[in-house]
């Protein structure tokens, strides 16, 4: 549904962008991570046909984004940065004038709009100005306009920015939604967390280049390296009873605890437990110790800085 291929852009001698290539399929959600001045926001203006690539090429929904730009901005729904509110238009003024810009009928644009306002608690406050709106409740206003004309591709920056915690879980929910729907979202954000809970892959951006991608699961191994897991146990650990299977690394250990770095637990763990048992030991848990996102972002950005 996304497609670029060397997906660059210079501005005088500066190259903003320079040799992305990704594939993002229906379904799919990507999350862009990187520095202010990334390219990300570069990168998102090249998918929407703002502007043009200086080389490579990219595709929205089998449209080329330099070929055919208004196929390509009517597949897609974006949210920036700055939301470009008519802050003197009621939020229901608001709706229907990109309703109809989207050439929405009367019927389809009148219960979209009743259906996101509702979704988004906006319902009482759609007949006062925008300009009277909370930057929460203007930043779900400008989702439910990214959204009215259910675009198959959504380009999302920072979507849940300026939001309380309740308002947060309601554009996850939509973005869980929309997923299942098939549509394929890009995010660019520096909320990790959100990043982790929703993105299907993640690439990090530096200097106008991809640092590395994959799947959240993919880049902790890559970076930070096999799994790391603790063992308690009721009473102190049998130093120098046990014996390890192949790939089982200890690297710490407390009174009544040990951790261990495995290669491959499926394989592992089970002998793992069997060993512990044959001596005695009392197993009260046998877990993974949590590796973030934002320790896997830390680790790229070292790496890089390094070279």
């Amino acid at each position: 549904m996304i497609q670029a291929e060397d997906l660059s852009k210079q501005f005088g001698d500066y190259w903003a962008v320079d040799g992305l290539s990704f594939d993002v399929y229906p379904g799919q959600v990507l999350a862009l991570l990187g520095q202010n001045g990334s390219g990300k926001t570069t990168t998102v203006r090249m998918l929407t046909s703002i502007l043009a690539p200086t080389r490579g090429w990219a595709r929205i929904a089998g449209f080329d984004v330099v070929q055919s730009p208004e196929q390509v901005r009517a597949s897609v729904g974006m949210l920036t940065e700055q939301h470009g509110l008519y802050l003197r238009m009621t939020g229901l003024e608001y709706l229907d004038f990109f309703g109809k810009i989207y050439h929405l009928d009367s019927e389809v644009r009148e219960k979209r709009i009743r259906e996101w306002l509702e979704y988004f608690s906006l319902a009482e406050v759609s007949k006062r100005p925008i300009g009277q709106y909370s930057k929460g409740m203007r930043q779900k206003l400008a989702l439910a306009r990214t959204m009215i004309h259910e675009p198959p591709v959504l380009l999302l920056d920072e979507p849940t920015s300026a939001m309380d915690p309740e308002s947060a879980q309601l554009v996850r929910n939509a973005i869980g939604k929309l997923r299942i729907e098939q549509r394929t979202i890009i995010i660019c954000t520096h909320n990790l967390v959100e990043a982790e809970m929703l993105a299907d892959k993640i690439a990090i951006i530096y200097r106008g280049r991809i640092l590395t991608s994959g799947t959240v699961e993919e880049l902790k191994r890559s970076l930070l390296g096999p799994a790391e897991y603790e063992v308690r146990l009721r009473g102190k650990w049998p130093l120098g009873t046990l014996n390890l299977p192949p790939g089982v690394i200890p690297i710490g250990t407390s009174e009544t605890g040990q951790r261990f770095r495995i290669e491959e637990p499926q394989a592992s763990n089970p002998i793992l437990l069997k060993e512990l048992i044959k001596t005695g030991a009392e197993v009260v848990a046998l877990q993974e110790l949590p590796r973030t996102l934002e320790q896997v972002y830390l680790a790229a950005m070292t790496k890089v800085n390094r070279a």
